[in-house]
């Protein structure tokens, strides 16, 4: 019985961290076409901005988790102003210089992979120089859930009911909303999405504000059960991007069931073998994805349900 409840709290622990990892990214490389290397760096600022809310200010917990979600998201527009479409600095060329300074970078993964992977090294080290190689650390809430001996942090319970809640949330944002139904324009053709008056410019950097602002929720959500240290992101960027991998391109069903598959691997695997042996199943299963399944779990629905379609 422990034994079963230890791999059923440790399954939902490891989907509610590979979903909550991943969400922010899928939005930002479904929609922009834009890989984000800085994502875990993003989840820095949340954590960080939320710890420093509770230490520092005293606001209570809650209301520093939203204040980390929503600095993350300021944090994100200047980014997405400044590097990832460039409007800031081309509208100082165009006025002094009567031309553009540099090209966006949507759509455009080997650069985009190269700038944010400057700014991640650049956030790290100004985390390093700023604060030092730690902080302090808030405490666990919740406590704990106990059976004989066998205790669990009521908190990670918590997380993987919030990741839920974090994907319904998402879902309804891009099928029920107005700015869900331009998205979902832009992504199947942007040229078109313009000709009929989408201001694409204006959703590029909307999403990229919702992607930054849930990697600023997932920093805030984590920072009472990680270390306060510059390098924290690190260890949310491998699992984020397994998760979109594998998920396909479906932000909100690919990334429940990428985060479903491999929270059971992980976890199984981390049950049996230990932490080290359950990482190295997520990455296996990652690579045998990437062989079998490069359009991902909903690429690979998607494809089945086209040839029913073809097949009636």
């Amino acid at each position: 019985m422990v034994n079963t409840l230890n791999l059923a709290f440790q399954f939902l622990d490891s989907f509610a961290f590979i979903v909550l990892a991943a969400v922010g990214l899928a939005i930002v490389f479904g929609i922009m076409g834009v890989i984000n290397l800085a994502h875990g760096e993003f989840i820095l600022v949340g954590a960080y901005a939320t710890t420093l809310a509770v230490t520092g200010v005293g606001l209570p917990l809650p209301l520093a988790m939203v204040a980390g979600a929503f600095v993350t998201a300021i944090f994100g527009i200047v980014v997405e102003r400044t590097i990832i479409s460039g409007s800031i600095p081309n509208a100082i060329g165009r006025r002094f210089l009567g031309r553009d300074l540099v090209e966006p970078l949507y759509d455009r993964l080997a650069d985009s992979m190269v700038a944010t992977f400057g700014l991640s090294l650049v956030m790290v080290q100004g985390a390093r120089i700023v604060f030092g190689n730690s902080i302090d650390q808030v405490p666990t809430p919740l406590g704990a859930v106990a059976y004989g001996s066998f205790s669990y942090s009521t908190y990670r319970i918590v997380l993987a009911g919030v990741s839920i809640a974090v994907l319904g949330a998402v879902y309804y944002v891009f099928t029920h909303t107005d700015y869900g139904m331009r998205a979902r324009a832009t992504i199947q053709d942007e040229r078109t999405a313009r000709a009929l008056g989408v201001d694409t410019e204006r959703i590029y950097m909307t999403t990229f504000a919702i992607g930054s602002g849930l990697a600023g929720l997932t920093g805030a959500l984590f920072a009472p059960i990680v270390s306060m240290q510059p390098t924290l992101g690190s260890q949310f960027l491998v699992e984020a991007f397994v998760a979109v991998v594998v998920g396909g391109s479906s932000v909100v069903v690919g990334t429940a069931l990428s985060g479903g598959v491999l929270g059971i691997i992980e976890a199984t695997f981390s049950n049996l073998y230990g932490t080290f042996i359950g990482r190295i199943a997520l990455l296996v299963a990652a690579l045998l994805a990437l062989r079998f399944l490069p359009e991902g779990i909903t690429g690979f629905i998607e494809r089945v349900r086209t040839r029913r379609r073809e097949g009636a």
